[in-house]
């Protein structure tokens, strides 16, 4: 009798609970995984945990409060696409793969790379999101380097980044061809990547002729046609002032001379436009809207012409780009491109500035609207924009306080703008915050922080000197022809350098033999004798590919015979140039590149709350990003896979 009375209240008991409404512990079963390019964070200026606790990032702060937090390492060569590969896969390049972003493999000529590190194929083992698919998750990723062309079969893919994959329709400056002698000297820097799709075009400035419907201009007006991705804007350059002065100040922008689309000052910008593109053999709809950036009084111009970054070649499915634009309008990804174009003029400030903040409200509407419209178990999300800011010529320079004119006034300023862009990613956490549910898991992280940039090094100018590459240049361009036959060192992008004593024409193929070996031998004492005015060196450690693996957890099939390690301040450029110097000061101050991923400079934030995950807790010591993957995946109770490298971080269980 008295074993059935306490049987009895045991189940009163228990259906108590259920009745009352408290709960069994939660499980994570969903993640939401933000991974903002460049977001640097560490304990001595980046402060971003201190900034949380302040109340400026207040969804950081709920974060931390909930879950754990700490620092967490990249790998070399310090920057985007090894990053995110092994953030994303669990893995150093050395199993990965992804040694850089413009890769060069045996069989084929160094004239272009020949693996692309930003796209999937590059990547040899599988990342989270197709581990997750294959746990029966539905996985969406919004601006993810390496995801295209899309692996995920039954998921969603938006745009990714530099993959080589669908209509890319980047942003682009015009200016007119006056200009170009004054540009000369960056080469190919007006190009994607160097080698890619323009980034600033140069046109026909003349005077305007047969205009039937354009404003009346005090002035002969001019005109010129910016034609891109298959599209003719025609512009009309005019004085609008009665003033008895030459003095242009209006831009007007027409479809086929007929059809005024715009009318802007310097410093505006236009509305969305409908557009039809062209790429390949296809059209498709699309916006556009322009940005007069400077216009001179004589006429000369600079002029940003942005297209939606999302059409349905760069969505998979092809239809979610236009479920998104009509939901919350064209895609503006990131600020500026890379090369950055927004940094020879102190107009291109504010257009970059514009960008950054557009990018910004735009990912925060994405994060909402994804999560509404589609409802995805894992929701990642980059965006480039916080990268874009600190490695551009505008903010980074003005809070370092190692240079000699440091001012604590233009600091100030420089730190409230880098606030409000911390602050942008703050608020796109707080919008995934609110949609997700107690079986969320949400991560912060990056690939990277960034360094103080001082000074390039274009190392092929000093091959050059001694005789090892031969190049020529385009007197109009100022765009370099190696003469591949009698080159015999070269360095490219971003940390490698190769060497044949035979010339590197045709076909690559690493060789060797005493020929080799010293030739080699004699580049690597170059270069470490090599030092700046004030007698600094820019070489840390070169190390040979035999040895790439051991040193830099590097694939020695995909890296050059030479892999150089920066000292903090200098950057190895590939440029080559006819005044033959070595040393230059760039415009940009920041990067990553080839640089000691240890130092805290690098460091990025690492946060995740969730179910199973202590609150509050500080992890004492900085993780590495291979970490970060089979924690998620323990907590999601999925088995990590076999190749991973990281450890599961147990000190932040419950």
């Amino acid at each position: 009798m008295r074993k059935t009375i306490i049987y009895t209240i045991a189940i009163l008991a228990f259906a108590g609970l259920i009745f009352y409404g408290i709960k069994t512990p939660e499980k994570a079963t969903k993640i939401y995984w933000f991974i903002p390019d460049g977001m640097r964070a560490e304990p001595d200026l980046f402060t971003v945990y201190k900034w949380a606790q302040e109340g400026k990032l207040p969804n950081i702060k709920k974060l931390m409060e909930n879950g754990s937090y700490g620092y967490s390492i990249p790998d070399f060569p310090s920057h985007t696409p090894t990053n995110f590969a092994s953030l994303l896969t669990g893995t150093h390049p050395v199993v990965h793969g992804v040694a850089d972003g413009p890769m060069h493999i045996e069989g084929f000529p160094l004239d272009k790379p020949s693996v692309r590190g930003f796209a999937s194929t590059a990547k040899k083992v599988a990342p989270i999101w197709k581990v997750l698919e294959d746990a029966g998750k539905k996985v969406a990723l919004l601006s993810i380097p390496g995801s295209t062309p899309p692996e995920l079969k039954n998921g969603i893919t938006i745009r990714g980044r530099w993959g080589g994959w669908g209509a890319d329709t980047q942003a682009i400056v015009f200016e007119p061809k006056s200009k170009l002698e004054e540009r000369k000297n960056v080469g190919r820097g007006f190009k994607l990547f160097f080698l890619g799709e323009p980034l600033t075009k140069f046109v026909d400035k003349k005077e305007a002729s047969d205009w039937g419907k354009a404003p009346a201009s005090y002035s002969q007006p001019f005109e010129a046609n910016l034609n891109t991705w298959g599209a003719d804007f025609n512009i009309y350059i005019y004085d609008s002032k009665n003033d008895n002065q030459v003095s242009y100040d209006k831009v007007a922008f027409f479809f086929s001379k007929e059809k005024k689309i715009a009318d802007l000052f310097q410093g505006e910008w236009s509305e969305w436009i409908p557009v039809t593109l062209k790429w390949q053999d296809s059209s498709f709809d699309s916006q556009v809207k322009f940005k007069v950036i400077k216009l001179w009084p004589d006429g000369q111009f600079r002029i940003r012409v942005f297209f939606n970054n999302i059409n349905r070649f760069l969505t998979q499915p092809p239809e979610v780009a236009q479920e998104i634009t009509d939901g919350i309008g064209p895609m503006v990804d990131f600020v500026d491109n890379w090369p950055q174009q927004l940094i020879y003029e102190d107009e291109d400030k504010d257009t970059f500035w514009e960008e950054a903040l557009m990018s910004l409200d735009w990912h925060k509407k994405a994060t909402g609207f994804i999560y509404k419209k589609y409802n995805p178990d894992v929701f990642i999300q980059d965006t480039y924009t916080p990268n874009q800011v600190l490695e551009s010529r505008w903010w980074h320079k003005f809070i370092d306080p190692n240079r000699p004119d440091y001012d604590p006034q233009k600091a100030d300023a420089a730190w409230q703008d880098i606030l409000k862009i911390y602050q942008g990613l703050d608020a796109i956490i707080g919008e995934a915050m609110k949609k997700a549910n107690n079986n969320t898991l949400i991560i912060l992280s990056s690939d990277h922080g960034i360094a103080p940039l001082y000074r390039q090094v274009r190392l092929n100018n000093l091959f050059a000197k001694k005789g090892w590459l031969k190049f020529t240049l385009n007197k109009e361009t100022g765009e370099p022809q190696i003469d591949w036959e009698n080159t015999k060192v070269i360095y490219l992008k971003m940390a490698h350098i190769y060497v044949n004593p035979d010339g590197l024409e045709g076909k690559w193929r690493r060789v060797s033999g005493p020929a080799y070996e010293q030739l080699r031998n004699e580049v690597i004492k170059a270069i470490n004798e090599l030092q700046d005015e004030d007698g600094s060196k820019p070489l840390v450690k070169a190390v040979t590919w035999e040895n790439a693996s051991k040193f830099f957890e590097l694939p020695q099939d995909r890296v050059g015979d030479i892999v150089l390690q920066a000292k903090t301040g200098f950057q190895w450029w590939e440029e080559v140039s006819e005044d033959g110097k070595i040393f230059i000061t760039p415009l940009n101050t920041g990067y990553k590149q080839a640089t000691d991923p240890t130092e805290k400079f690098m460091w990025t934030p690492f946060i995740i709350s969730g179910p199973g995950v202590k609150k509050g807790f500080v992890i004492p010591q900085p993780i590495q990003h291979i970490d970060q993957m089979p924690t998620i995946l323990k907590l999601l109770n999925i088995e990590v896979p076999s190749y991973v490298q990281g450890r599961v971080v147990d000190e932040i269980l419950k």
